[in-house]
């Protein structure tokens, strides 16, 4: 009878070790998901840059800093980073890409421009689908992290190496702060 009870006990634990490393794995793809899913926005506007800065060009010669920033975020080849160089170029030009659009906003010719608008809406709809994206990350991660930390699974995780990812965070303490509007 104890060994029955035993057999029983040692069957449920290894069916528990089996569901919580499934778990793990479940986690782990829905992780890498979602960062292709990101991946595949921050590609798109990654091409969309060179467009923007070409319309904003012809109009802003003397705007040369700004212009020369958001080419320098982009210089590098977008294929050959890795996810973590994608994160930080993202960053990057994320805020480089806002001082171009604050740049652009003095113009009204420019700002009039068929071409410039539709590339801005193009970004808009960019940008947008970047940051539903994050959200779907940092969820994915925060389920994940929330795994690997919590008691039991936490021992399932250090059993197979499974840690913690980073959450998408916003670094730049610029774009934290709230936007001045000045007329």
């Amino acid at each position: 009878m104890v060994l029955i009870i035993i057999g029983v006990i040692l069957l449920i634990l290894v069916v528990w070790m089996i569901g919580a490393y499934n778990g793990f794995v479940s986690s782990k793809n829905k992780i890498e998901e979602a960062f292709a899913t990101m991946d595949v926005y921050m590609k798109k506007r990654w091409d969309l840059v060179p467009n923007l800065v070409n319309t904003v060009k012809g109009y802003a010669e003397h705007e040369k800093e700004t212009l020369s920033k958001v080419t320098e975020m982009r210089s590098k080849s977008y294929e050959t980073m890795t996810a973590s160089e994608k994160v930080e170029a993202d960053k990057g030009l994320g805020s480089a890409l806002g001082r171009l659009i604050a740049t652009a906003e003095s113009y009204p010719d420019l700002k009039a421009n068929e071409n410039f608008v539709n590339l801005q809406n193009q970004l808009n709809q960019i940008e947008n689908d970047i940051a539903n994206s994050r959200k779907y990350y940092n969820g994915c991660v925060r389920q994940m992290n929330t795994k690997v930390e919590s008691f039991p699974s936490n021992i399932i995780a250090g059993m197979f190496h499974f840690e913690k990812y980073p959450m998408y965070e916003v670094e730049d303490a610029g774009e934290r702060q709230n936007v001045k509007v000045e007329f």
